[in-house]
């Protein structure tokens, strides 16, 4: 049973990471209808501001966390009232090629801003563990994957129960139905490019004390956030965050009892295996439309 436990254990953490980042994505798809290659990049850029402010500028994590907010927020609201909507008539091939581009804008700014030394960033709790029989999990390791359940949650019930919820909902399945009803869909659009910012924001601060704070820390999160995305499907907020936790479950069990050099990319095989039956992913549909 500890051998199920223990990797189950990290795959719920690293699975937190995932469904923070690709719960971003699907965010901006939904309601912008472009797709964000750019939220890796994004967060890495948030999440060394906050490993800069920990480092070189004295402040203490929770000081330096919110700082991220803030820069997160405001990276989305720049890209979206700067960028996208200036590109409203434009194909969406374009405009996934400009969130392309900002991976490169990010990539260049973050050493510019930041120096290009690298930095760590300390967990939020330093030390300690929950021991369940011989498989234990750091506190910290628990602290992300109730962030990220409760993140996921608390947006999921928004998105169904309020008002605004009510907007994004109507944005993504029509936008221009949405305006005739009354809806600002520009401000839901600009506020989702700011909440996918700081899901990414997030993300980043989750995994940067189990590596090196550089600017390219977050590139194994935007890829498994993408293939998150893909496999749970883009017609619901929900499927992507649980192709995330199955991602991080089954490349963990893939590296741990079949190969620990190939079980990464056996995973990322099984679920190209998969599209190929399933085309709309786990929990997509496909909409037949009569003309």
């Amino acid at each position: 049973m500890d051998l199920i436990v223990q990797p189950l254990l990290r795959s719920l953490e690293t699975g937190s990471v995932y469904a923070l980042a690709a719960l971003g994505i699907i965010l901006v798809w939904r309601t912008s209808l472009v797709m964000h290659f750019a939220q890796g990049s994004m967060g890495m850029f948030s999440g060394t501001a906050v490993a800069f402010a920990v480092n070189r500028m004295g402040f203490p994590l929770w000081g330096a966390i919110l700082s991220g907010v803030a820069v997160a927020m405001f990276l989305g609201f720049a890209v979206d009232f700067a960028i996208i909507r200036r590109l409203k008539r434009a194909a969406s091939s374009g405009k996934e090629i400009i969130t392309l581009g900002l991976i490169m804008v990010f990539l260049g700014l973050a050493p510019i801003v930041f120096g290009t030394d690298p930095m760590l960033l300390p967990k939020v709790i330093p030390s300690g563990s929950l021991s369940l029989g011989s498989a234990s999990i750091a506190y910290n390791g628990l602290l992300n994957i109730v962030v990220g359940i409760v993140i996921a949650a608390g947006l999921f019930v928004v998105l169904q129960k309020t008002t605004i919820g009510l907007a994004v909902r109507a944005t993504a399945s029509s936008e221009p139905t949405a305006r005739l009803m009354g809806i600002s869909t520009r401000t839901v659009t600009l506020f989702s490019w700011a909440i996918a910012g700081v899901l990414g924001m997030l993300a980043a601060v989750m995994i940067a004390p189990t590596v090196t704070v550089t600017p390219t820390f977050m590139n194994t999160v935007q890829v498994t956030a993408l293939f998150a995305c893909v496999l749970g499907g883009f017609q619901t907020f929900y499927g992507p965050v649980l192709a995330a936790y199955l991602i991080a479950v089954a490349s963990n069990f893939l590296k741990l009892y079949v190969s620990s050099v190939w079980g990464e990319q056996i995973m990322f095989g099984l679920i190209l295996l998969f599209l190929l039956w399933r085309p709309n992913g786990l929990v997509g549909r496909t909409y037949l439309k009569k003309v």
